[in-house]
């Protein structure tokens, strides 16, 4: 089967690949894919940004019907409507494995960077990070599984109170998601973007983001303090992976606030830390999902508190990686989906 892949290290070095077809080996699955997202992380791969074991196929937001179980795997069975947490190996031992947070174990490999991912036609998975996906939900779209699970950890990590007021800074996928989570935790939602960006910016308002600002003609501050009675932001997200978008997230928070880093820029950036110290903010980081925000992202999309569908803005095979990696550069797509035929 072939497969987009990174096939060594260096910029660029992305091509398809003939690989065998996996055999499900005992505690595990293979997934016949039916969608596969493309993530920032894909394209720092692609860069030479984000750590990787070429060649391996890239791909870690999967969604597509189990093909065949392997020895010892209960619970699952050929042709159920799944996807799956990208983590393949854990050591299962160390402190972040046994308080619940497989996102920083030291030793962990994943789908898509550490071994065969998802832009392919099958799948290996360990059986245990598979979940079942709403009846509600098209298995295409079930894809998106995976980055809305990483926004909910990210919420799970900065307390959002139902009075906040909240900036998402970066309209793409990650922030529309985190926007709707929010919307979600009953803040109120302001989601900013560039000219550029003015299609996300309007999907935001069809998705009930309260306001909407594009920060090259509005000025973003006064906004957000007119909202605030002059006070800035209770929690900006920062979702843009930009220098730029980093340091306005810095600039919404008010004093004793809490700012949130979720986009991966790839590179060390210039941030005013003094302005952290002066104004006493919170800052943290989040990373990939854990499995609790797995189980409440699901939840979330069977509610329909979040919609997913409307983000997929493209469908390609992946025979046509390049043009998908091209719009999502170019910022000419929200969410990208890759099939195998």
């Amino acid at each position: 089967m072939k497969g987009v892949a990174k096939i060594e290290r260096g910029k660029g070095n992305v091509a398809l690949l003939d690989v065998p077809e996996p055999v499900a080996r005992p505690g595990h699955v293979v997934i016949e894919v039916q969608a596969a997202g493309v993530c920032g992380t894909d394209m720092h791969i692609y860069h030479d940004e984000y750590p990787s074991y070429p060649p391996v196929i890239l791909g870690h937001e999967v969604a597509g019907i189990i093909a065949a179980v392997g020895d010892g795997v209960t619970g699952w069975a050929e042709g159920e409507r799944v996807t799956a947490e990208p983590y393949f190996t854990l050591c299962g031992r160390c402190a972040f494995c046994r308080d619940g947070f497989p996102n920083q174990c030291p030793h962990r490999r994943s789908i898509g960077s550490g071994v065969h991912g998802a832009f392919t036609r099958y799948v290996l998975v360990p059986s245990s990070s598979l979940h079942h996906l709403p009846a509600s939900v098209s298995t295409a779209t079930g894809a998106l599984t995976e980055p809305l699970a990483c926004c909910v950890h990210a919420l799970e990590l900065t307390r959002v109170e139902p009075s906040d007021t909240v900036a998402v800074v970066g309209p793409g996928a990650i922030g529309l998601l985190a926007a709707q989570v929010v919307k979600a935790a009953g803040a109120r939602v302001v989601l900013l973007g560039t000219a550029a960006d003015e299609d996300r910016l309007a999907l935001g308002r069809s998705l009930g983001i309260d306001r909407t600002v594009n920060v090259q003609a509005e000025d973003a501050l006064s906004v957000v303090k007119e909202l605030t009675d002059g006070l800035g932001a209770d929690v900006v997200f920062e979702c843009s992976g930009a220098e730029r978008g980093a340091q306005l997230a810095l600039s919404l928070v008010r004093r004793r606030g809490h700012y949130s880093q979720m986009g991966l820029i790839g590179r060390p950036i210039q941030w005013d830390l003094e302005q952290v110290c002066f104004k006493e903010v919170q800052v943290n980081g989040s990373f990939a999902s854990v499995p609790s925000a797995w189980r409440k992202a699901l939840r979330l999309l069977e509610n329909g508190q979040v919609q997913t569908e409307p983000l997929v803005s493209h469908t390609l095979p992946i025979t046509d990686w390049q043009e998908a990696f091209s719009l999502f550069e170019a910022r000419k797509s929200v969410k990208i989906l890759l099939t195998p035929t």
